[in-house]
């Protein structure tokens, strides 16, 4: 398979293409077997990632990620905080 057809398949299954061209694709699919498995299995794969709700992202899972990259030898380095966002207080004195 070809990357055209590997990225139609990724449109395809994300449901991501207009009617004309998913008809297309299905339509040469049924000459190709490895294609049709291809999209089936994608489109199915994409579904099932759908229905799941979004995975929550915790403080706790920040600290077990940085812990990992720091296990792996990565340095960490925290940007600076912009300086838009700082308050200005007058000087009272």
């Amino acid at each position: 398979m070809n990357d055209v057809y590997r990225k139609l398949v990724d449109l395809y299954a994300g449901q991501e293409l207009t009617e004309e061209l998913e008809a297309e694709l299905e339509s040469v699919a049924l000459t190709d077997p490895e294609l049709k498995t291809d999209m089936l299995t994608m489109r199915a794969t994409v579904e099932a990632l759908r229905s799941e709700p979004a995975p929550e992202f915790t403080e706790e899972s920040y600290q077990r990620v940085l812990m990992r990259l720091y296990a792996k030898g990565v340095e960490a380095q925290r940007s600076p905080d912009p300086t838009h966002l700082q308050l200005y207080l007058p000087i009272q004195g």
